[in-house]
């Protein structure tokens, strides 16, 4: 509430020489900017935000508040959950070196720390949904842009609603390729994790079903919070949208459940693999223990 009540703030605008600025002379207007928010959704969902929190606070937790049979429950979603956390911290790191290491050898470094400043993790979570190959539609119009990399800029800045993936990407860069040997690395590795984490005689085609769940709901959440849609205009003395050059249009959409569907493929294929090349392991594990338990 306190957040909601002081984010607002207005402030003039300097329109240099132009037609703009002989019109607020001619009026006697002075042109402002501003925002402010809506404080009850504000709240509301702010509230929902941290319910979402605790509830996977409360998934990945070692110790938790929890009767006995929401216990057991939380106990076998553990892993999973905590894995596919790893993964999504995991994404966002690799985006924020991404960001420096553009920053320190291709330079523009105030843009690329816009970009890691003001796109994190949104952009880092979309590069993980299109490397396993998900299919958004955008579109970028106006002078106002989204704070993302040039290559995102150019697939989306078209006349009409681009769709964005990895082909699309490649056009223009075939360094997006990238991105699907990123998921194929750390996918299994999160699987693997999971496996891991998980009770000893737990077969593999139950990480598996474990791990796709937890991934396709990682991708959900990833679509449904990831999306935009906005428009800018400039109105003088109340008149109408002024159009042309001082408008842009920012739009952001998944395709939901064929993006879930692929990750709860992707989760199966790398949970039983996940399962398997957790067996050494596990084996190795259960040697030491059993060496300290003949020491002793």
């Amino acid at each position: 509430i306190g957040l909601a009540l002081a984010a607002r703030h207005t402030f003039a605008v300097d329109l240099r020489n132009g037609t703009l600025s002989d019109l607020t002379g001619l009026f006697g207007v002075a042109p402002t900017l501003g925002f402010t928010t809506n404080v009850p959704l504000t709240v509301l969902f702010g509230l929902l935000w941290l319910a979402g929190v605790l509830v996977l606070a409360l998934l990945v937790s070692r110790a938790p508040p929890l009767s006995g049979r929401l216990l057991r429950f939380q106990q076998a979603a553990r892993p999973a959950a905590s894995a596919a956390v790893a993964l999504l911290l995991a994404y966002v790191a690799l985006g924020a070196v991404a960001a420096v290491v553009t920053a320190a050898t291709r330079g523009h470094a105030a843009q690329t720390f816009a970009v890691l400043l003001l796109g994190l993790p949104n952009l880092a979570w979309l590069a993980l949904t299109l490397g396993l190959g998900a299919t958004w539609h955008g579109r970028v119009d106006g002078p106002f842009g989204l704070p993302l990399p040039h290559v995102l800029d150019e697939v989306l800045r078209t006349p009409d609603v681009s769709t964005l993936n990895l082909r699309t990407l490649a056009e223009h860069d075939g360094r997006a390729w990238w991105l699907l040997v990123a998921a194929a690395v750390l996918v299994p590795a999160a699987a693997v994790l999971t496996a891991v984490r998980s009770p000893a005689r737990t077969p593999a085609w139950r990480h598996a079903l474990s791990f796709g769940a937890a991934l396709a709901a990682a991708v959900l959440m990833i679509c449904l919070v990831g999306r935009i849609s906005a428009h800018y205009g400039l109105s003088v003395l109340g008149i109408g949208d002024l159009g042309g050059g001082l408008s842009g249009e920012l739009l952001l959409r998944p395709e939901l459940w064929p993006a879930v569907g692929l990750a709860a493929l992707w989760g199966l294929a790398a949970g039983f693999l996940g399962g398997l090349l957790a067996l050494p392991v596990r084996r190795r594990a259960g040697a030491g223990r059993e060496d300290r338990t003949g020491t002793r």
